[in-house]
């Protein structure tokens, strides 16, 4: 113990020395957190048009929130359950009408929340018009068709689909408390494409269900090699300046001199934007008249693969059954979708909370 004494300074004072590196800012911002979108530089997404507004509750829609919801021995209200779990927004919507508003912790409306991997189900939708407009030509790619520095390390047996589905065997550790594991490279990086350079692979493609940020990472690599525009430009051009946005957006990127965006996380807006995103797969790519992406991606994205441990997840999307889909971030950010019922929930927070969100989202959906 004493000896850990000794050692915390100098690693505090190695961090504040290491300040332009990813373990230095690791250690001087520590935990990854809703303020993060200001922290870190990132490229603008500017709303254009008039934006697409969700009407108002009708007085005659009524909807079923649950009266109590019981979380480790505790049953709380609704209410409470919002209050007491850092819950900073939530949103129901259905067939276009905004049936619940609320706004918690001293956010509002017009405040932009980060995503966190909410960003992957994003950049999974522009690995979709990359691939519609040809840029890409299918999900079967090797990943050395456009990153082609990776040959050596034998990526050339992993695919697009092996990163959309994360079994592309990259060897990469997906802890959040570990300033020297592949997420905080990832996080806190300033130079995202020589990280990627880098890569290794530890198991062979194709093989067990692994959760790894960096498979996204390489996505958004791709995207950009494809297309020749970085990612947030593309996102604005394909996607934001056509769906109605009300408020600007943000994508963070790893430095002013390289700017590479962080596809793997860190799109940053506001609830009801976020929304929209949800609408655009719940109406199959087409956005009131516009196929924005193709409805063959959509439906190839949600087909449901069901890893060997009972989880369900398809092309950067999660599902609590076949039947619905959801974006799923750090802390509890949800973009869920029912699509029998034409529902759509928002949740954003400073915390999860609660680890049953996604049950609890089901289940209004299902009570509506």
């Amino acid at each position: 113990m004493r000896s850990l004494k000794f050692a915390l300074p100098v690693l505090l004072l190695a961090a504040l020395s290491l300040g332009s590196c990813h373990v230095g800012r690791f250690f001087i911002w520590n935990f990854s957190d809703i303020r993060d979108n200001k922290k870190f530089r990132q490229k603008i997404l500017t709303k254009t048009g008039p934006p697409f507004i969700f009407s108002a509750r009708d007085t005659g829609t009524h909807l079923r929130l649950p009266k109590s919801i019981k979380v480790k021995k505790k049953v709380f209200t609704f209410d409470e359950l919002l209050e007491k779990t850092g819950t900073v927004a939530f949103l129901v919507i259905r067939n276009d009408s905004l049936l619940y508003e609320r706004y918690l912790n001293g956010y509002g409306r017009a405040t932009p929340v980060p995503s966190f991997s909410v960003a992957k189900s994003f950049t999974s939708v522009l690995v979709g018009i990359a691939i519609d407009e040809g840029a890409i030509g299918s999900v079967y790619d090797p990943v050395t068709k456009y990153i082609p520095e990776l040959k050596p390390a034998g990526f050339d047996k992993v695919t697009i689909e092996h990163l959309l589905n994360m079994h592309s065997g990259i060897r990469s550790g997906e802890s959040y408390s570990n300033p020297f594991g592949g997420v905080a490279k990832l996080y806190y990086g300033r130079n995202l494409k020589k990280y990627i350079k880098r890569l290794k692979l530890e198991d062979e493609p194709g093989g067990a269900f692994k959760y790894q940020s960096v498979n996204t990472q390489v996505l958004g690599l791709i995207v950009e090699r494809a297309t020749g525009k970085l990612l947030p430009d593309y996102m604005q051009e394909k996607v934001w300046q056509h769906i109605g946005a009300e408020y600007d957006a943000g994508w963070s990127i790893d430095s002013r001199k390289h700017e590479a965006a962080k596809a793997f996380c860190c799109f940053n807006a506001c609830a009801i934007d976020y929304a929209k995103m949800g609408r655009l797969y719940l109406k199959n790519g087409n956005w009131n008249g516009k196929q924005i992406v193709s409805e063959k991606w959509v439906k190839e994205s949600l087909s449901v693969a069901v890893d060997k441990n009972g989880g369900m997840y398809s092309y950067q999307w999660w599902h609590t059954r076949p039947s619905d889909f959801f974006a799923q971030g750090h802390l509890g950010q949800y973009v869920y979708v029912l699509p029998a019922k034409n529902i759509i929930i928002v949740r954003l927070g400073k915390k999860y909370g609660i680890d049953a969100w996604a049950g609890v989202l089901k289940g209004i959906a299902d009570a509506n």
